[in-house]
């Protein structure tokens, strides 16, 4: 399981530290999957490629110092932990609805000594904590995803100068065709901006895949 070498084929940076803190994050999923469905059987050989690099695609663009990013379902973790991993300037929160799966997400933070990743139990149209940037891996609809990221009046705010790093506002990652997820984004919020491009990965199994982000701003 050679995750330095997956990350540098993608262009993500990693220090020695943090591919081992992967590694281990991983093995945890691995460890727990037959209990709690972590990610589909069919991927458990695939766990590194398809799920680690694949969120790791995020961690190319830092996050402003001191950002408060909300992963939205993060189920197994993921894209929270490994950008809690590789992008460590930022405080983070997974927030899902499945108790098991928040416990066990808090438990592998705790086993990877990540002091800048915290977890909460409940539906996401009831987390109230403020949050400047919003996470997700094919969770819901962008409109509902970017409901929840304007749930509170902070959301908006804007965190350090650094024209380098992501905005304020929701990053996460599609698949396939979103024109009819985008359209009912920009019907109900015409003033967002939306961006789509490529994960970037050779991988013939991420044709399709996209990271798209939604800021405010007037649509384009």
């Amino acid at each position: 399981m050679n995750i330095q070498a997956h990350l540098d084929a993608a262009g993500v940076a990693c220090t020695d530290a943090q591919a081992e803190q992967l590694a281990a994050y991983a093995a945890d999923v691995l460890r727990l999957n037959d209990k709690l469905n972590l990610i589909a059987r069919t991927d458990v050989q695939h766990v590194v490629e398809r799920h680690i690099v694949h969120c790791a695609t995020l961690a190319r663009t830092p996050f402003p110092a001191g950002a408060q990013v909300v992963d939205w379902g993060t189920g197994g973790g993921f894209p929270l932990v490994p950008l809690a991993i590789l992008r460590p300037e930022a405080v983070y929160t997974g927030v899902d609805a499945v108790e098991k799966k928040v416990l066990a997400v808090r438990a592998m933070a705790r086993n990877l000594g990540l002091k800048n990743l915290t977890t909460w139990h409940g539906r996401a149209e009831q987390f109230a904590a403020p949050r400047t940037h919003s996470i997700s891996r094919a969770t819901a609809p962008l409109e509902m995803l970017w409901k929840w990221h304007l749930g509170d009046p902070s959301a908006e705010s804007i965190v350090g100068d650094d024209a380098n790093a992501w905005p304020a506002g929701l990053i996460c990652l599609k698949g396939g065709d979103l024109s009819d997820e985008i359209a009912a984004l920009t019907s109900r919020f015409p003033e967002v901006q939306v961006n789509v491009g490529s994960v970037g990965l050779s991988d013939p199994y991420f044709a399709d895949k996209l990271i798209v982000t939604v800021t405010p701003g007037r649509s384009t």
